[in-house]
């Protein structure tokens, strides 16, 4: 025997004691809700013309992009040292930089243009701006398209949602395509959001496929310079970007090569080198100043470059203070600390890594960078216990 639903919910409140009449009211009640619900609906319809929509053919001999030997000169980035900029917001002013010097360059988003801030190349140029709205693989796709008929294609989304693309990213990097990859929100840093928003395994991703060049800068001024680098860099870049304001530390002079880093504390009392890159320089450099106080020296690199990696800046610290210490808003597995390893191991230079070592929580992102030790504080007691 079959029962509707309204006999079901009236056996269910007679069971729980109540009478037919009031289960019979409630339900009145609720099934008046969804049909006003429903009608509030049908008033917001268009309605559509009965004409089938057939999109114009492509023209014929289209021109493509025009091709420049030479990278154009980009003016320098605006951004005052001490100045709070995401990299995010950074990426997106590099965007439309670019698309002023070079017509080839595109850009693609996946629904989230206003936080890669991709959006800004789209007001600026709206004909050279793909929406794929939540088709990530979609967009790489057509990215792919793009790049082999000449264009320098920039598709951005949130770091973690690369994964579903990753098919089509792998099969770039096979094709050795020139696609430009930025993802954004990366790691724990990005708070509130959760872990299913906190991108913890791109860089590992990212790594795994020959030939990509992998970025992660730091402040707004790096960011810039290594989006203009990524643009006429060969084959495939990926850009990672973090969430929160960084204060811009390099001046507009500043340059940056891929397969670079950047020394920022040093001095020949080093007992350890500390390796960060985007948000955990700074962590990296605020520990500095907590052993400074102690009387301990620490030598801080930026590996904004994390593929290919500066193994001569690696090499040549690690030899001279005898520890290197990584810290990565990543999990363990494939990220800055592997990478890291792999370049000094040879010398058989010790390397300890901290990194995001189980599933995050939502939380503020100070409080979650501490949680899982990527903080100054937890970077200067790992020093202090590891040298003493």
């Amino acid at each position: 025997m079959r029962f509707t639903l309204r006999q079901l919910e009236v056996f269910l409140a007679v069971a729980r004691g109540e009478s037919v009449s009031r289960a019979a009211e409630e339900l009145a009640m609720s099934q008046s809700a969804v049909s006003g619900a429903l009608a509030d609906l049908e008033r917001q319809f268009v309605e559509a013309p009965d004409e089938r929509i057939t999109p114009p053919a492509p023209a014929q001999g289209a021109r493509r992009p025009s091709v420049s030997a030479d990278p154009p000169v980009l003016p320098d980035p605006p951004y005052a040292i001490g100045e709070q900029v995401a990299t995010r917001e950074a990426y997106g002013n590099a965007l439309v930089a670019l698309g002023r010097a070079d017509d080839r360059v595109v850009a693609l988003d996946a629904d989230v243009k206003n936080s890669t801030f991709s959006d800004r190349f789209e007001a600026a140029f709206p004909g050279r701006f793909y929406q794929h709205f939540i088709a990530e693989q979609a967009m790489v796709g057509a990215a792919m398209g793009l790049a082999s008929r000449g264009a320098i294609p920039f598709p951005s989304t949130f770091a973690c949602f690369l994964t579903r693309a990753y098919d089509f990213i792998r099969m770039a990097g096979i094709s050795n395509l020139d696609i430009k990859l930025a993802g954004s929100h990366a790691g724990v840093s990005i708070g509130e959001d959760g872990p299913s928003q906190m991108g913890l395994e791109d860089l590992a991703m990212m790594r795994a496929v020959p030939n990509c060049a992998v970025l992660y800068p730091c402040d707004g001024t790096s960011a810039e310079r290594l989006v203009a680098l990524a643009a006429y860099h060969p084959g495939l870049v990926y850009i990672r970007t973090t969430r929160p304001k960084t204060p811009v530390i390099y001046g507009s002079a500043e340059t940056f090569s891929i397969g670079g880093s950047k020394t920022l504390r040093s001095s020949p009392q080093d007992v350890a080198t500390v390796v960060g890159a985007g948000i955990t320089v700074f962590e990296a450099l605020r520990a500095h100043d907590l052993l400074a106080a102690d009387g301990l020296h620490v030598r801080v690199i930026d590996l904004y470059s994390v593929q290919p990696v500066d193994e001569a800046a690696l090499v040549q610290a690690g030899a001279e203070t005898g520890l290197i210490v990584t810290v990565e808003d990543h999990y363990p597995g494939g990220g800055i600390g592997e990478a890291v390893a792999a370049a000094v191991s040879p010398r058989r230079i010790p390397v300890h890594r901290l990194a995001v070592r189980e599933i995050p929580r939502s939380g503020p992102p100070e409080r979650l960078v501490d949680y899982y030790g990527l903080s100054a504080a937890r970077i200067a007691d790992t020093i202090r216990r590891l040298v003493r």
